[in-house]
């Protein structure tokens, strides 16, 4: 683990994952058990870690590589999902963005703005969003961290 992941266990904010599979007798085995190992601090502070991917619908359950090992932006691969976790520190602003997914987010900690066009929304440890490709962005005007998950579903324009 480089000096980045030392500095995220040193902040408590590495995540334990689980991740489940079956072996050759098609037992029920754990694959990986341990600190996600894609965790990346950004430019703002927000801390990112992608714990799964998958690439297609419906997803390959027989896979035992781990999906997570790899860069990717914010958005679902096509005809995929992503699952990750973020941190908000206290004074993050993030840039307005759009995805053209549906998107699962759960508040696990603390509280923040999510800012919309024209109008915000105030969430807090609990609280729950379903997004339907929304412009916004969010910024935590508290004093203390922010965890939400996210799951990230890709979608398609309908008229």
């Amino acid at each position: 683990m480089g000096p980045r992941g030392q500095d995220l266990r040193r902040e408590g904010r590495l995540i334990r994952r689980v991740v489940t599979g079956h072996d050759a007798a098609d037992s029920a085995i754990v694959l990986f058990d341990g600190a996600a190992p894609n965790a990346r601090r950004r430019l703002s502070g927000l801390v990112s870690t992608l714990l799964w991917v998958t690439d297609e619908s419906p997803a390959d359950i027989s896979a035992h590589d781990d999906r997570a090992a790899r860069d990717i932006g914010i958005p679902p691969p096509t005809n995929g999902t992503i699952f990750r976790v973020v941190d908000f520190p206290p004074g993050a602003k993030g840039e307005m963005h759009r995805t053209r997914s549906i998107d699962y987010a759960v508040v696990l900690e603390g509280e923040i703005d999510m800012l919309l066009d024209d109008s915000e929304v105030h969430v807090r440890a609990g609280d729950v969003l379903v997004q339907h490709a929304t412009h916004h962005a969010w910024q935590n005007r508290s004093s203390a961290n922010c965890r939400i998950a996210f799951i990230l579903i890709d979608a398609a324009e309908r008229s």
